[in-house]
């Protein structure tokens, strides 16, 4: 085995420690077998984060997340942490960890299954093939520009306000990594904003258009963000790459999510400038949150988190043939087996464990016939 990374694990609160553990039990599968190397690491982050350091995000964990070539995240918040003061709070936690890693693009796969259409509510023929990539902005635009606050007007009156702002710096990194990952899908970039009533979204728009020029074999088109939504829910084939400012992005990939029918099968990254061994600064997680309802009872879905290590071998360690072979295993076992959240008549219901347990046996063989 050439090539050993160290993977660093942040397994949160709820189910976030349940799913990692499958993860877990792939990266030691592709050790084990000589496919990738993985020296593994674990730190708390968010509610498990205070509980042992008083702090969402320990230094310990900032420290570890340095020496990482790829962060696999659970998930982070609960009940148990509602009281704490609002800066202490498990979900401060990830702000602090994407501004420490300075990871500005986060990608959002859509996709459904097919043995899962009838889980979403779009009809059949709407959501077949659903495959499209959100590329959101995630630290800047209205979320992150200053001033902000809440003015007190007096007689009981308040004003908050947020400031809406983007530098061509910011746009262009972010618009990089989306044209890069649209000329190795289908070549299409769809760019959102709402520049014909904010002038940070002309910046936004000037500036995605010059980009797109280093991209000639990349077709670049415009939408505005309320058309997109709109086209987004009633035809959504017809986008490949979707490139979105923070606030847009935020509340689009949330609708691609809710039309695949399950948030227990998303997975995301986020990603940022490369570190010294040419490797991008990433995080990797699930989408869901940390369901603390069914925390230990083994009903957790784990393949949201397996399908986004998917994506850590896929964007971090270009390890392509390696990242299909997991895919097409989730796939396959899907063919057979549920969790509960996506269970059906007909399909055989598994615990986490299992799940993940099932999915190893899978990739194995699918590597197998590749090898």
């Amino acid at each position: 085995m050439a090539t050993s990374y160290k993977l660093l694990f942040l397994p949160g609160d709820g189910i976030g420690p349940e799913v990692t553990a499958e993860v877990e039990k792939v990266a030691r599968a592709l050790s084990a077998d000589g496919v990738i190397g993985f020296e593994i690491e674990h730190a708390d982050i968010g509610g498990a984060g205070y509980d042992a350091h008083r702090d969402p995000y320990p230094d310990e964990t900032a420290y570890r997340v340095k020496e990482a070539d790829a962060v696999m995240l659970g998930a982070v918040g609960g009940p148990k942490w509602v009281d704490v003061p609002f800066d202490k709070r498990p979900e401060q936690g990830l702000l602090d960890i994407r501004k420490d890693m300075n990871l500005y693009a986060n990608l959002r796969p859509a996709f459904v299954f097919d043995q899962l259409i009838g889980a979403s509510s779009l009809k059949e023929h709407i959501i077949k093939g659903l495959d499209v990539m959100i590329v959101r902005e995630l630290i800047g635009g209205v979320y992150f520009g200053q001033p902000r606050g809440i003015e007190d007007l007096g007689n009981g009156k308040k004003r908050g306000y947020n400031t809406a702002t983007y530098s061509t710096d910011e746009v262009t990194r972010v618009a990089e990594v989306a044209f890069n990952i649209a000329r190795a899908r289908g070549k299409t970039l769809c760019s959102i904003d709402k520049a014909n009533v904010l002038e940070s979204m002309i910046v936004w728009r000037e500036t995605v258009t010059s980009v797109g020029k280093k991209y000639p074999d990349v077709a670049l088109s415009h939408m505005y963000v309320d058309n997109a939504a709109m086209q987004l829910a009633t035809k959504p084939a017809q986008f490949d790459v979707m490139l979105c400012p923070n606030l847009a992005g935020d509340i689009l990939s949330d609708l691609a999510a809710a039309m695949t029918g399950s948030l227990g099968m998303l997975p995301s990254a986020s990603l940022g400038d490369k570190q010294p061994n040419g490797l991008p600064y990433a995080l990797y997680e699930p989408v869901h949150g940390s369901a603390p309802d069914i925390a230990g009872q083994g009903k957790a879905n784990p393949l949201a988190a397996i399908l986004s290590f998917e994506m850590l071998l896929r964007y971090s360690l270009g390890a392509h043939a390696t990242a299909d072979a997991l895919r097409t295993a989730v796939a396959d076992v899907l063919d057979s087996f549920r969790t509960p959240d996506i269970m059906e008549d007909g399909k055989i219901k598994v615990d986490t464990a299992t799940m993940g347990d099932q999915v190893v046996a899978r990739m194995r063989k699918q590597l197998a016939k590749v090898a």
